[in-house]
């Protein structure tokens, strides 16, 4: 088992984009989501999938399972859906040590954009890039299957 320990920003600018290392498409949606479990799958760049299963409540940390499944089976599985399918470009954008993802919304969630930064340490304010903006962090309605159950959040 792995424990995901992350942190969730609003993105207020686009000053991040002259600083991408990589990026992927990615494709996902839940087959269950409800308090404290969803189960998800997610295809990244059209050519691999992985099931993943979250346990715990909306916050810092969860317990985490990732299991890579055929393509195949993935995009089959999609018609059970609950929800919206979200699609997403991921970013990965280095600052000061750390790797921070942006997601860019597309589709049904166009223009949210939030950064997740997964790590234990406790990254103090001053050290984050000024791009960022609110922290979300253990607000549900900006989790993934939130976002896939409910769409976009009223403040966002």
């Amino acid at each position: 088992m792995a424990k995901e320990i992350e942190r969730k920003f609003l993105v207020t600018s686009d000053d991040w984009r002259g600083h991408v290392d990589g990026r992927a498409a990615i494709r996902q949606f839940y087959l269950a989501a409800v308090d404290g479990r969803s189960f998800r799958l997610r295809i990244r760049d059209g050519s691999s999938a992985v099931l993943t299963l979250k346990f715990g409540a909306h916050g810092r940390e969860r317990d985490e399972f990732e299991y890579p499944i055929p393509l195949r089976d993935a995009e089959e599985m999609q018609e059970f859906a609950v929800g919206l399918v979200i699609e997403k470009t991921r970013h990965e954008v280095r600052h000061n040590g750390y790797v921070y993802e942006v997601d860019v919304f597309a589709g049904a969630l166009a223009g949210l954009v939030i950064a997740e930064l997964e790590t234990p340490d406790d990254v103090q304010k001053a050290k984050l890039p000024q791009w960022l903006g609110r922290e979300v962090t253990g607000e549900s309605a900006f989790y993934n299957a939130s976002l896939a159950r409910n769409g976009l959040p009223v403040a966002a």
